[in-house]
This record gives C-alpha cells, sequence and structure tokens, in this order.
C-alpha cells in the first residue's frame, strides 16, 4: 500500500509538472476552481474570517501560479474539545445538513445528528444549585453559607460600617478577629482529577493543481504543544473517513509530513452541493466557495472547532 502510495505521487507530480493551471471557470459545472477563483474565495474568507491569513510559506516551495503572498490559507490554535468517536456515539445518526453522494460508500455525510435523548441525573446532583445563592435588593449576590457546609448566619451578625466611623471606635485588640489577616481559598487539583486535556490543530487550505481544488492538512498538538502522531490525530477524524480519506503526506508549501483530506471526491462534493443550492433557488457566488467547503469538511473532523462562519449569504436568489 506504501508502495502504491509513492508511485500515485509521483505520477501526480509529473502531471502537475507537465500540464498548466486551470484559468476558465467551472465552478458550477464541475465543482472545481480555477487558480484565480481560489485566491479570490481566500480573499473573502480572510475578510469574514479574521482567524484565517494568507500565508506565503516555504520560499523553495512556492508555486508559481500563485501570488507570492498568497501561497496558502492558515488558521491555527483551533481548539479541539473532544474525540471525534465520542461525539459519533452521542448521536443517533447523520442528518441536519445536506446529504450528498448516498448512493454508494465513497460519499460525504454530514456527521451534525440528532443529539440522544437522555438525561444523566447523577451529574445533575453534582451541579450546584440556584438556590445556593441569593440576590439581595441591592443587586449584592451573597453565597448562602449552607452550602458551603456551615450555618447560615443571620443579617444582624454583620458589622454595621457605620460604627467605625469614630476615631474611638477604632479596635486595637490584635487577637480581635476583625483584625486577623483574612483567609483565602486554595484550589488544589486533585490527583485523580477531571480536568479536559485541550488539544490544538493548525489547519491549512492548499490549491491542488491536480484536482482543482482546495485540499485541508492538519497539524496537532497535545496540551502541552508537542506534536500529535498520526494515530492521535485520526482520533479527531470522523471514523468513516478516518483510514478511507485522511493521508498523511509532504506538505506542499511547509516542511515535514502532514495528515491532509485527500481531496480526490471533493469537486464532485462540491458540485452537489451547488446542485442543492440551485435547487432551493439560491444561485451560489464563486467567492463563497470556501464557506461551503469548510462546512462539508466539518462533518470529517466534527470536533476541530474552526471557524467558517455558518450564518453567511450563500449566493444571489434566482427568485
Amino acid at each position: 500500500m506504501e508502495l502504491q502510495h509513492k508511485f500515485y505521487g509521483i505520477f501526480k507530480g509529473t502531471v502537475e509538472k507537465i500540464t498548466s493551471h486551470r484559468t476558465v471557470s467551472a465552478f458550477k459545472e464541475k465543482g472545481v476552481l480555477s487558480v484565480s477563483e481560489f485566491v479570490l474565495a481566500g480573499d473573502n474568507l480572510v475578510s469574514k474570517c479574521p482567524t484565517w491569513s494568507w500565508e506565503s510559506g516555504e520560499p523553495s516551495k512556492r508555486k508559481s501560479y500563485l501570488p507570492a503572498d498568497k501561497q496558502f490559507l492558515i488558521t491555527r490554535n483551533v481548539p479541539c474539545l473532544r474525540r471525534a468517536a465520542s461525539v459519533e456515539e452521542e448521536y443517533e445518526g447523520a442528518g441536519g445538513e445536506i446529504l450528498v453522494d448516498n448512493e454508494d460508500n465513497d460519499g460525504w455525510l454530514a456527521t451534525h445528528g440528532k443529539p440522544k435523548a437522555k438525561c444523566d441525573e447523577d451529574e445533575d446532583d453534582n451541579l450546584p444549585s440556584m438556590e445556593a445563592v441569593e440576590i439581595s435588593k441591592n443587586n449584592n449576590v451573597r453565597a448562602i453559607s449552607t452550602y458551603f457546609g456551615g450555618e447560615e448566619e443571620e443579617e444582624e451578625d454583620i458589622p454595621d460600617m457605620a460604627e467605625y466611623n469614630e476615631p474611638d471606635s477604632i479596635i486595637e485588640n490584635e487577637t480581635d478577629p476583625a483584625t486577623l489577616p483574612s483567609t483565602y481559598l486554595v484550589a488544589h487539583e486533585p490527583d485523580d482529577d477531571n480536568i479536559l486535556r485541550t488539544r490544538t490543530y493548525d489547519i491549512s487550505i492548499t490549491y491542488d493543481k491536480y484536482y482543482q481544488t482546495p485540499r485541508v492538512w492538519l497539524t496537532g498538538y497535545d496540551e502541552s504543544r508537542m506534536l500529535l502522531k498520526t494515530e492521535l490525530i485520526l482520533e479527531d477524524v470522523s471514523q468513516d473517513h478516518a483510514r478511507k480519506t485522511v493521508t498523511i503526506e509532504d506538505h506542499p508549501h511547509l516542511t515535514g509530513k502532514h495528515a491532509s483530506i485527500h481531496p480526490c471526491r471533493h469537486g464532485a462534493v462540491m458540485k452537489k452541493i451547488i446542485d442543492v443550492l440551485v435547487s432551493r433557488g439560491v444561485e451560489p457566488e464563486v467567492d463563497k466557495y470556501l464557506f461551503l467547503f469548510l462546512k462539508f469538511v466539518a462533518s470529517v473532523i466534527p470536533t476541530i472547532e474552526y471557524d467558517y462562519t455558518m450564518d453567511f449569504d450563500l449566493g444571489s436568489s434566482s427568485n
């Protein structure tokens, strides 16, 4: 399998060298982009989502058909709070977004399904009750001491600051509780803690000249900012795609190998999404391409919380 992958890489690289890049638009007909359309869509993504930016990459790896300062897009330190498998277990099924290519097993399916109807009463018991907090008429929040293990004090036990307006009322007794240093609660991390260890990702989008579509690359880090191994990155990929559409390859603009969502079906999927929008009376615009693209990529990496702006204008209405 590895040998076959190497031969494919050589073949693909050779084809890219001897063929020119696309200059004629086929956005609606094939779901692919020309180089100028990729740059246009990237500019729109950067303007709408400031977490994304253009990068020039390694000088030795720059593509002559792309602007020197717009070789690829990147967003850094994207949180990934949960593993993809844990999310899939909590959903009864996929759906809710756009179902594309359901005629065979090679299609893409949104994983944002309907949550299971369940209630963990034990978790509710561990949550502080709002009854433990009182809000007085002057909007001061006061914690009821009985919640923290003590007995509720009577309001008349609270000292009146008016009593200390005169110099004669100053207490000089160093043993008086009111003059002793304040005590503070110190939080100690338990030995067996349940603290969430957050992974982060750098996500980049390149233009694939062979497939004429954008391509997503992933670089994962653990909570100590150490690079994640391949098998750990696959934990954050939908299990339907983890071993099927995610490959480990050399990044076209950066050093080292990165996980990538293979673009072999990107054009076909985007064409189906475009067709669905047209059937609903929406005329998709090419500068919105990456918003649509990132929306369906979210079904592959559902727990990596990158910004793709869900509330945006897909295009002009044809009605």
